[in-house]
């Protein structure tokens, strides 16, 4: 889920997906991610947020008046996703209320720039910034042609106002650029990032304000088809010997073997060709996903299963409620369909 919460092997997907001898009986809120704002400034072809009219945004008072509970009860990070957080109508309250706690901010990069000041002051410690490719292939698939541009203007900023703060990529991989990923880890070395990190593309689950879509739904031409899959074979090769070094220093996040599974095995599952390869992951039980009109998901992927009604229903009490720990407790990771096609899924050790 971030770069700075490192993981580590964790779950079996038993007894609630976790190890029963070393699991806590109780989950506890580690890392909240927070869909502060529900619009974006892309039009994505592999997610639906902008097609969102409706603005709606979480309340930094709100926030302000539970965090030292949350504080309290463990939590260790923020990430702001969503949707844009940097459209948030109040983005330097909304940075004022989650101080101290260091947050993790994912963004497209549009708006950047222009709060480069207020980030450079906030508890942000690390800025992962979406990448496609190299800089047309990015704009096409960003769809707006001053995508790149924006973006690497929002770097040069932050290079100024907070020339110590993390910055690296993440890139979501897909049929139209998956033959790139030279290409694109080329592009984050040219903007002078810390690293760059690969997410195969989520086609089928209900995230990112698109209905779930079964095998050969809508999502579907997101996916490659068996000559694209023969294509990014080749080209995590050609990655492998021409990045041997980015790879070692961990420029690369993943391991060749990692990429592989994440990607191409992962790709291969998608088309009916191989069982989806086992995964760990404790997300439901050490984080949660709080959209911008308070419903809360076990992570990215699963439906919601508790609101937080700031004033009303505390968050923390939203996710250790009966409906949220019945979920968790019923939740077996090995075998849950979404969890076995999950492409981003998360393990924290104990601290």
């Amino acid at each position: 889920m971030t770069t700075s919460l490192t993981p580590q092997p964790r779950s079996d997907g038993k007894s609630g997906g976790s190890d029963p001898a070393t699991a806590p009986k109780v989950a506890r809120l580690r890392v909240l991610v927070l869909y502060a704002f529900s619009r974006c400034d892309c039009r994505c072809g592999m997610c639906d947020i902008w097609r969102e009219t409706e603005s709606r945004a979480l309340d930094p008072a709100a926030i302000a008046a539970e965090l030292s509970e949350w504080r309290a009860g463990g939590l260790e990070r923020v990430v702001l996703s969503g949707g844009e957080s940097l459209l948030h109508p109040q983005p330097e309250a909304l940075f004022s209320a989650l101080a101290p706690v260091p947050i993790t901010l994912l963004t497209s990069g549009i708006s950047l720039a222009r709060h480069a000041e207020n980030i450079a002051r906030s508890s942000v410690d690390e800025v992962i910034l979406s990448l496609d490719g190299p800089d047309w292939l990015h704009n096409r698939i960003r769809g707006r042609a001053d995508a790149f541009e924006r973006l690497q203007a929002g770097v040069a900023a932050l290079r100024v106002a907070a020339p110590d703060l993390r910055l690296s990529a993440r890139s979501t991989v897909q049929a139209a650029n998956l033959a790139h990923l030279r290409g694109t880890v080329a592009q984050a070395r040219e903007l002078g990032l810390a690293g760059i990190s690969f997410l195969a593309v989520d086609a089928h689950s209900g995230a990112f304000n698109r209905p779930a879509q079964p095998a050969g739904g809508d999502g579907a031409d997101l996916l490659p088809d068996e000559n694209g899959l023969a294509a990014l074979a080749c080209e995590l090769s050609a990655l492998e010997d021409a990045e041997s070094a980015a790879f070692e220093s961990g420029f690369i996040a993943e391991s060749p073997e990692k990429l592989r599974r994440r990607l191409w095995a992962h790709f291969r599952a998608e088309l009916g060709l191989a069982a989806h390869p086992p995964l760990t992951c404790n997300a439901p039980w050490v984080s949660a996903v709080v959209e911008s009109d308070g419903r809360m998901r076990p992570c990215f992927f699963h439906e919601p299963v508790a609101m937080w009604r700031p004033g009303a229903m505390p968050l923390l009490e939203a996710f250790a409620g009966p409906v949220a720990q019945g979920y968790r407790d019923r939740l077996r990771v090995a075998d849950h369909p979404t969890c076995r096609r999950c492409v981003c899924n998360l393990n924290l050790a104990d601290s």
